[in-house]
């Protein structure tokens, strides 16, 4: 079952993140606290949003997508962007990660934006192998580049 996620729900969104930054090997990047996920969730203007898989015979939540608004140029509409698809460990292979996926997809064609796009670590082979199994490939002709910490803050107080 996917249902949006409600402020009730950021304790166990917030310990997810930290249990995905486990997974990806990058615990110490994951420095958000429960309360910048509830201004970014629901505050006055969020800036993310999020859905929540929970199984259903335990009612529990077994997995969270978490995503905003990006807008194409070349397309001339908004797109969503996937910051983070997880699906607790022994959830995994009950259909959570596809149901998320398939809920972003609806609510893409529902709303006439025309893509849907996030970024898997090179290394993680079990989730490229699940992605290009729904159908979707590789941006091989782009590279990501970020600016974080001291670059950010140089760049930011050049005059």
């Amino acid at each position: 079952m996917i249902r949006t996620a409600t402020p009730d729900d950021v304790p166990v969104i917030h310990t997810m993140v930290r249990e995905l930054a486990e997974y990806e090997k990058a615990p110490e990047e994951a420095r958000a606290s429960e309360a910048q996920l509830r201004e970014a969730l629901f505050g006055e203007r969020p800036a993310a949003f999020a859905h929540m898989a929970v199984d259903e015979a335990s009612g529990e939540p077994a997995g969270f997508a978490l995503w905003f608004l990006n807008f194409s140029t070349w397309r001339g509409v908004h797109g969503i962007y996937l910051e983070d698809l997880y699906v607790r460990p022994e959830a995994r292979g009950g259909g959570h990660g596809r149901a998320l996926l398939a809920e972003l997809a609806r609510i893409c064609v529902e709303r006439g934006y025309e893509r849907l796009e996030w970024s898997v670590l090179n290394w993680n082979r079990p989730a490229i192998g699940f992605y290009e199994a729904l159908g979707a490939r590789p941006q091989d002709e782009w590279t990501v580049y970020r600016l974080t910490d001291g670059a950010l803050t140089a760049l930011g107080s050049a005059g």
